[in-house]
């Protein structure tokens, strides 16, 4: 099994998670929804319906890319040669890479904050650190997904 495989199946398990969370979220909504016909709405479902968001949009995103899934535009691109593309590729990667790196240090550093202050919810008190530093692990996955990526690129080039 290649590198990229390995980074595929890992990326999956981690998009499972948000699989479920997603459906967490949609089955909340719905539970909220009928319960409030009978005026016994679901207390912070709010909460955690935004923290569940939150799970699924930073859980997909290792798993998009692996996919190559995400929103690309080939207008200005299409008319270039395939080594000039792999090269801007190439180019795009690297900056993808280090900003993915920062997002997530600087997420594990609020995780760790959030943490330190005790931070939770204001309706059913649940702390923000662990979708802060579970998002971070993601972003950690996605620079290693996009620098499989790259070698996978590089590779193609020559």
């Amino acid at each position: 099994m290649s590198l990229f495989q390995k980074t595929k199946s890992m990326n999956r398990i981690i998009y499972l998670v948000a699989g479920f969370a997603l459906m967490f979220m949609m089955l909340l909504t719905v539970a909220d929804v009928i319960m409030r016909e009978f005026d016994k709405p679901i207390i912070g479902t709010y909460e955690l319906v935004g923290l569940s968001a939150a799970v699924v949009i930073g859980f997909c995103i290792p798993y998009t890319t692996s996919l190559k899934s995400h929103i690309s535009v080939d207008f200005f691109t299409m008319k270039l040669k395939d080594r000039t593309k792999n090269v801007l590729l190439l180019i795009t990667r690297v900056f993808a890479t280090v900003l993915f790196f920062l997002i997530a240090y600087n997420l594990l550093l609020m995780g760790r904050d959030l943490y330190r202050s005790g931070e939770v919810s204001l309706t059913i008190k649940m702390p923000f650190y662990p979708v802060a530093i579970g998002i971070g692990i993601c972003c950690f996955v996605q620079t290693w997904t996009l620098l499989v990526d790259f070698i996978d690129i590089a590779r193609k080039k020559s």
